[in-house]
């Protein structure tokens, strides 16, 4: 099983209908990825942060058609202008030392075929964990 955690705090300009809009986007990709197993989408308590959501999957093949998803996507669209500080990471019991490996290279796939998706990453104020793109050195 890998657990895929983000946490969110807002830009302090985002509009509450935008918020809601994104949070509901969050629900609905629980509800509508196939991969996702459960999840649950909140108040993020005891942080830095305002909200955050949970998605488990199965396995490597799972979380690869959850991150690959068009409605994900969509949400990054909709949801990453409105984030200021954003850290997000994956938690597997899975044994096998490549799970790890195997789930940085699906973020790099994404990443480098999806230059707008790294372009909304980097106006973030702050992204860290294991799907931050490697930063332009150029």
């Amino acid at each position: 099983m890998i657990h895929h955690q983000i946490r969110l705090a807002m830009r302090p300009d985002a509009p509450r209908d935008q918020v809601d809009e994104a949070l509901e986007m969050l629900r609905r990709m629980g509800r509508e990825i196939e991969a996702v197993t459960y999840w649950s989408v909140g108040r993020d308590v005891g942080g830095d942060f305002d909200y955050g959501a949970l998605f488990a999957l199965e396995d490597v093949e799972g979380y690869r058609a959850y991150m690959h998803a068009p409605l994900r996507r969509r949400v990054d669209e909709i949801g990453l202008p409105l984030v200021r500080r954003m850290v997000s990471h994956d938690l597997t019991d899975d044994e096998d030392p490549a799970t790890g490996d195997l789930i940085r290279q699906i973020h790099a796939e994404r990443f480098a075929g999806d230059p707008a998706l790294v372009a909304l990453i980097q106006g973030l104020g702050s992204y860290e964990g294991s799907s931050a793109p490697e930063p332009d050195r150029s």
